[in-house]
């Protein structure tokens, strides 16, 4: 359907709800100019074909039917071109619009009559709208023959539109230009941002508002936010906004008004920022998320340079989430998939964010956690800039070659130095963190190594330069193109298969004895692990326990892996594959191995094909074919 056509669908479809309207009512809902309009209605009136016509005194333009069995065709035929109902979920937000803003009960036929469908498909939406709406508090009562009505609580009734039909029900109803110019006047003198959400929530307010349908007994927690400095912005607009439409706006309004002001993203301008009142609430609230993280994961997070912002977006959101105002993410997923340690933590600051102040956090809003989690792990594994070596017996031009296609894959940081082979010694090849090579190096050294083809997979060279990373964390190095870093943490002697029963408090015992034996954890491990697991459970999701505490008999990360064919329970879950870990006392926030293994865990748990072939691996050699991972 052209753009054209549309715009002509709309116009007859104005004309059957309002019998009479002029050039400008239209021009403006639909954004072209009133010449536009008056071509549309001449080629409506030609459509319509005699059966009705549209016609036009003193600026103002009347619909007249003249046969209503062929009017009627005509309608339905012009509908079929209209998008709107050409979808269920339209049809819905067509139907809840006309609900909503309805002053009598309204008859389905006439419902099915307006929307050109018929009554077994209105019957069908209607069913489906019910089923919606019944979570947000909200029913359409009455019978088809007798007429239907909304009943909800208005700020049920707004909260819908807004989450879920304010783009079907107000994409025509921009607000008047000099409503518009009020609101930008008043923003222009404040350090608030005119969002998008703002410009929503006053729409929805002035249209209830205005049409009868005012906010009424608000919760008392709203009425606090009259102390704010942010009301007196709204408290100044609304009154400007009565002025112009000659109508006084009760403080239920202005704060709901108000609510995306509060609720906002943090502003990107960190003096527009500070230039709002930060409840001081939130530094201790950050505190204890952070010891949280410590306390479940043992990750130590530094408090980052714009640990304020954080601050800001704490409070934010928590008032989004106790007034209820819905901001969107678009990167659930990715974050999760990409990011999942940081999206752990961002559950770990949802359990202790909805203890603190009673309020569940929605998925969308622990996204906007774990962005700043992922920024804090960054920041807290972010290396010292280490030099590499580039050893090529095969020219300089081909060492240049692969100097160059090397910097696409490495931290910017990283310093290149282009050796001759016979310049690698021992001593000289000590000077770097890593060695890169073309040919068998002449003499031993203590870098990890990696050997490479004038022109090579950069893919496969990002994941070896990763696992050299952790060269000295593991106890063995191999440069190869497995994803997991955990394999080098594993051997025979910490690989646990558990397929004679027991419970799962048993298996953990028995690895802990078997590591306390070999001198791999100290003899106190097995009561701190049993102290740490009084605080709080170490099972996750998808059937994963994690175990963990200080081990004093090293100074490197111990892992051990237990699995059970069959799942055994454990508190309130499953458990089918257990992750041991012995921390050293002190890690170094900047080797990042404890947080590889934990985004490497995390991955499996949530691979269920994976779990499956760990689960089921009888012995050792069977778990390292199933952690290979060439990604």
């Amino acid at each position: 359907m052209g753009v054209g056509e549309d715009r002509i669908a709309s116009i007859l479809m104005a004309f059957c709800r309002a019998h009479t309207l002029s050039a400008g009512e239209l021009a403006e809902k639909l954004k072209v100019s009133e010449r536009t309009v008056r071509n549309d209605i001449k080629q409506l009136s030609e459509d319509l074909k005699g059966c009705a016509a549209i016609e036009g005194a003193q600026g103002r333009y009347t619909l007249h039917v003249y046969d209503s069995a062929a009017f009627h065709e005509a309608r339905v035929r012009l509908a079929q071109s209209d998008e709107r109902f050409n979808s269920p979920r339209n049809r819905m937000d067509y139907l809840f619009g006309q609900l909503m803003r309805a002053d009598a009960p309204l008859l389905t036929d006439d419902l099915a009559y307006e929307m050109s469908v018929g009554r077994s498909t209105l019957t069908g939406d209607l069913k489906k709208l019910r089923a919606e709406l019944e979570p947000c508090r909200i029913s359409i009562l009455g019978k088809t023959s007798k007429g239907l009505v909304l009943q909800g609580r208005e700020t049920d009734i707004r909260n819908y539109v807004l989450e879920r039909a304010y783009e079907a029900l107000y994409r025509d109803y921009p607000l008047d230009p000099e409503i518009t110019e009020l609101v930008d006047a008043v923003f222009s003198q404040s350090p608030f941002e005119k969002s998008e959400s703002f410009q929503r929530f006053l729409t929805v307010s002035l249209d209830r508002f205005l049409t009868g349908h005012p906010l009424e007994g608000l919760p008392q927690a709203f009425y606090s936010l009259t102390a704010r400095r942010e009301f007196a912005v709204v408290d100044r607009l609304l009154e400007e906004i009565g002025r112009f439409l000659h109508v006084e706006f009760p403080p239920e309004e202005k704060l709901f008004v108000l609510l995306p002001i509060v609720g906002m993203r943090t502003p990107a301008d960190a003096e527009n920022m500070k230039a709002i009142e930060l409840d001081q609430a939130m530094g201790p609230l950050a505190d204890k998320i952070f010891r949280q993280i410590k306390l479940e994961l043992n990750i130590a997070l530094e408090r980052p340079e714009f640990m304020e912002e954080f601050l800001y977006h704490l409070m934010f959101m928590i008032n989004r989430l106790r007034f209820h105002v819905r901001l969107k993410s678009d990167v659930v997923a990715e974050l999760r998939e990409k990011y999942p340690l940081a999206w752990q933590m961002g559950g770990v600051a949802a359990e202790v964010i909805r203890a603190e102040y009673g309020v569940e956090v929605t998925e969308d809003e622990r996204s906007y956690l774990a962005s700043y989690f992922g920024v804090f792990l960054e920041e807290t594994a972010k290396r010292r800039p280490f030099r590499a070596a580039v050893v090529c017996g095969t020219g300089r031009v081909t060492a240049r070659l692969v100097a160059a296609q090397l910097k696409r894959v490495l931290d910017s940081s990283v310093e290149l130095t282009l050796l001759a082979v016979e310049k690698a010694t021992p001593e000289r090849l000590a000077e770097f963190g890593l060695v890169f090579t073309t040919v068998q190096l002449p003499c031993r050294t203590e870098q990890p190594v990696i050997f490479i083809h004038e022109i090579f997979n950069e893919q496969d060279i990002r994941h070896k330069i990763e696992k050299a990373k952790y060269w000295d964390q593991v106890d063995v190095p191999i440069l190869d193109n497995n994803w997991f870093v955990m394999v080098g943490l594993l051997d025979e002697s910490r690989f646990f298969h558990f397929d004679g029963g027991g419970t799962y408090e048993e298996a953990v015992e028995k690895m802990v004895a078997s590591l306390t034996e070999q001198g791999q954890v100290d003899e106190g491990f097995a009561r701190r692990l049993r102290e740490r697991e009084q605080k709080g459970s170490m099972a996750f999701d998808h059937g994963v326990a994690i175990p963990h505490t200080v081990q004093k008999a090293g100074d490197r990360l111990v892992l051990a892996v237990g699995v059970f064919p069959q799942p055994v329970p454990y508190r309130d879950r499953e458990i089918r594959l257990v992750f041991l870990l012995g921390l050293p006392e002190e890690v170094d926030a900047e080797d990042g191995i404890l947080i590889r293994v934990y985004e490497e865990i995390i991955s499996v748990a949530k691979d269920s094909g994976l779990m499956e072939k760990i689960t089921h691996a009888a012995d050792f050699q069977a778990l390292l074919r199933a952690l290979y991972r060439q990604v």
